[in-house]
């Protein structure tokens, strides 16, 4: 099938197949043709360009887009959107002054979660979070990567990894798998956090590895759960099974998460809320992409990732969600990329940059998705008629997308 978008004001994020993700001042720079085509063919983009240069085209369905932008769909890097019920008792807690580490020690937080998710049947876990992947879809979402984590045992987390598998399966739009066994110590050994990392290292991981269930290992390098030493042995365990590091790091406390995603080669270090120094120096002129989760800042009332600092010293940033029921209860990226904009003083070019080709990149996906490339999935966001792109961002509170495509489908 081909479908023509013809008359689009502005077609954003235009590039060639040699730009992988952007850093530092090449962020401010948003490659676009206004008054533009797109041409789709096999649900694949096939050509591109000015309407003054638009070839005489047979088309299945043609698109008038007069007075609307056309942009790739947002890549969300980093969400665990596969839960079981939600943490709304703690959302008054917070209200209430307790913080994430008080609420986490008296019960409540991941273990909470683990709990609920324990509890849980493995189709009711799917229906659950089916309809928050088709939620985030119609936002704009096409591309997603989704973390276990609250499980915390050995059957628990094989579940969560099936259902994302399952979704993998039934829904167009690629989904990258991550393991993240080591989101907390359960209960269970909760003064023998050797034992657990014994169990994720020699127990786990070859199931998961057999059964083909991730892409990805992650940890939740922080005070009080994982130390440095303990995500090396741990990352290193998953690299012998073919799976790539991505690291929670620097969320509370700077404890060396970040040299040792660094040292390991991790894709992505994600949350980065306390940085040091140190920190920005580390992921000079590597191919690690630090990642943002502005919304967990705003709901946790927590410093946001010092986004402008980084740019400014040439590294490049991704913007995700971090979707989950206890620190960031949404995966709206048209959201996220408007506090990056109001909260962290990334410009418009800035925000869509890193929440298309940079989140892709942060995927493994930079040749799927991201950018308007000839080759790649025409998963696209058609928006609203606005006077400029400026306006998505601006507009935090509006739903200015009209059309949402995958596959050159409409959904």
């Amino acid at each position: 099938m081909r479908i023509l978008f013809k008359n689009i004001k502005e077609l954003l994020q235009v590039r060639d197949r040699s730009v992988s993700f952007v850093s530092g001042k090449d962020m401010a720079k948003l490659p676009s043709i206004k008054n533009a085509y797109l041409l789709v063919e096999r649900g694949l983009i096939k050509d591109f360009g000015a309407m003054a240069n638009c070839p005489n085209i047979e088309a299945d369905q043609t698109i008038d887009a007069t007075g609307k932008m056309l942009l790739p769909a947002w890549c969300d890097s980093h969400t665990h959107l596969v839960y079981a019920g939600n943490r709304e008792s703690e959302f008054v807690d917070k209200i209430k002054g307790l913080s994430y580490q008080e609420i986490a020690e008296k019960g409540g937080g991941i273990l909470n979660s683990a709990k609920t998710l324990q509890d849980t049947s493995e189709n009711d876990l799917y229906e659950q979070s089916k309809i928050r992947l088709e939620e985030v879809i119609a936002l704009g979402t096409g591309a997603v990567e989704i973390k276990s984590g609250y499980g915390l045992t050995v059957e628990s987390e094989l579940k969560m990894l099936r259902v994302i598998k399952r979704l993998k399966d039934n829904y167009p739009i690629p989904i990258k798998a991550t393991f993240l066994g080591a989101h907390a110590v359960p209960l269970a050994y909760k003064n023998n956090k050797a034992g657990y990392i014994k169990l994720l290292v020699e127990t786990m991981l070859p199931q998961i590895a057999e059964m083909l269930l991730a892409d990805y290992i992650d940890v939740f390098c922080e005070t009080g759960y994982f130390s440095a030493e303990d995500t090396e042995r741990i990352l290193e365990a998953g690299k012998q099974y073919g799976l790539m590091p991505k690291i929670h790091v620097n969320q509370f406390t700077s404890i060396g998460g970040v040299q040792a995603g660094v040292k390991h080669h991790a894709l992505s270090v994600d949350h980065l809320e306390e940085m040091r120094d140190a920190d920005i120096e580390a992921l000079k002129s590597t191919h690690t992409m630090p990642v943002a989760l502005p919304g967990c800042s705003y709901f946790l009332n927590i410093p946001y990732t010092p986004a402008r600092k980084m740019i400014d010293a040439g590294l490049p940033l991704a913007l995700a969600t971090d979707y989950n029921p206890g620190s960031s209860p949404s995966g709206n990226m048209n959201f996220v990329v408007s506090t990056a904009c109001i909260k962290m003083k990334l410009t418009p070019e800035e925000a869509i940059n890193a929440a298309t080709i940079n989140g892709a990149y942060a995927m493994g996906l930079e040749n799927e998705v991201g950018s308007i490339t000839i080759g790649k999935q025409a998963n696209l966001i058609l928006t609203k008629p606005i006077n400029s792109y400026n306006f998505i961002p601006y507009a935090f509170g509006t739903d200015h997308i009209e059309k949402v495509f995958v596959n050159g489908a409409e959904i």
